[in-house]
């Protein structure tokens, strides 16, 4: 099996160091670089996993991740934010970016390549949990998930969602006609080991219900229960 391919992205070049000769040391292919303005000249469609700091130069690394989640390419590419900004509002507003952990320096080597197994085994699994007797699109009257392509549509639009967005909107539509919980929701679209507010849920369902227009009101929620889409 092919080594993950991981991005460290931070402009404190010892700390890049530490984090690529730790990650080498567990079996990772390992790159860096020293500023969003570096990263965006890179070829990132290859990539496993980027490590990203948010306080770097004219370019902040959640304008980074926005950047990226807007590229079809790079949509999907887990992010793990590693910063000192440590406040509530910071935090939140890196996951509703589509992270797929946050975590606040100082930090040890050892929490941050726990977190890093966490987030690749999950979206490995992820890659590979498309069973053989299901379709590879998940569709409701008009509206679409290409779940090989990670593409959603819209009355055939395409509609840009963040990786958080489709895989909450994926695991609605193939559960639909039933309320799934927020321990169910937490489990299967945000690993175990992140920090989620409940209001980062309601955020995420909220920008769907926007994001695909009249099949917003296909998601229902059960107050004390947690989240559906309706047949």
């Amino acid at each position: 099996m092919s080594k993950y391919r991981i991005l460290v992205v931070d402009d404190e070049e010892s700390l890049c160091e530490i984090l690529k000769f730790n990650l080498e040391r567990e079996g990772y292919e390992v790159s860096v670089a020293y500023s969003a303005e570096e990263v965006l000249t890179m070829d990132l469609k290859h990539l496993d996993l980027m490590i990203l700091d948010v306080m770097m130069g004219e370019i902040s690394g959640f304008s980074l991740a926005s950047i990226i989640r807007k590229r079809e390419e790079t949509a999907t590419l887990p992010i793990i934010f590693c910063t000192a900004r440590d406040s509530e509002d910071d935090m939140v507003m890196g996951l509703n970016l589509g992270a797929d952990d946050y975590i606040t320096k100082p930090y040890t080597v050892r929490n941050v390549i726990a977190r890093v197994k966490s987030v690749l085994r999950r979206t490995a699994h992820n890659k590979s949990h498309v069973p053989a007797d299901k379709p590879n699109v998940l569709k409701a009257e008009g509206l679409r998930l290409d779940l090989e392509f990670k593409r959603c549509t819209v009355d055939g639009e395409e509609v840009k969602l963040t990786r958080k967005e489709y895989e909450l909107l994926a695991y609605l539509i193939s559960h639909r006609g039933q309320i799934c919980s927020r321990e169910q929701i937490l489990s299967r679209v945000w690993s175990d080991e992140v920090v989620v507010l409940d209001r980062t849920i309601d955020v995420n369902i909220t920008r769907l219900r926007s994001k695909i227009g009249p099949y917003g009101s296909y998601i229902v929620t059960r107050s004390g229960f947690g989240y559906g889409f309706r047949d």
